[in-house]
């Protein structure tokens, strides 16, 4: 009876674990405000983006950035795009570009990408998912 029970368990255990999906990360779309035009090619990368173009969304993400560099969620999608294409150095200092440029993102600061190189980055704002001091 105890066999039945701990393998009934077990099962139910490893079922769980194979339902849970990763969660899959997006590129975030262009912040309100933004031009036109690179509302456009902000368009055109994620687009290449979803068709899995990695060195055209880079393309499009960098133009975006020459653009205007302080865009914090342009820095995030060209990140998300160089690791893609294997270009991890570069794709880490627009993750830490992205987050110092935005603190308060929950988006960007929760992202699986920047959390994996949690404390290993140097950011120069505190996130709002950072201990206050006491």
């Amino acid at each position: 009876m105890r066999i039945l029970v701990w393998a009934m368990l077990l099962m139910m255990t490893l079922i769980g674990c194979a339902s849970r999906q990763k969660s899959e990360v997006r590129p975030l779309h262009a912040p309100s405000g933004t031009s036109a035009i690179v509302g456009q090619q902000w368009e055109i990368g994620n687009q290449l983006f979803a068709q899995r173009d990695w060195a055209g969304a880079k393309q499009a993400y960098s133009a975006i950035i020459q653009a205007d560099p302080t865009v914090a969620e342009a820095h995030y999608n060209l990140a998300l795009a160089l690791e893609r294409l294997g270009e991890k150095a570069e794709a880490r200092k627009h993750y830490v570009a992205a987050a110092n440029l935005a603190p308060g993102n929950k988006v960007i600061w929760d992202a699986p990408p920047l959390r994996k190189f949690d404390g290993d980055v140097e950011l120069d704002k505190k996130s709002y998912m950072d201990p206050k001091p006491q």
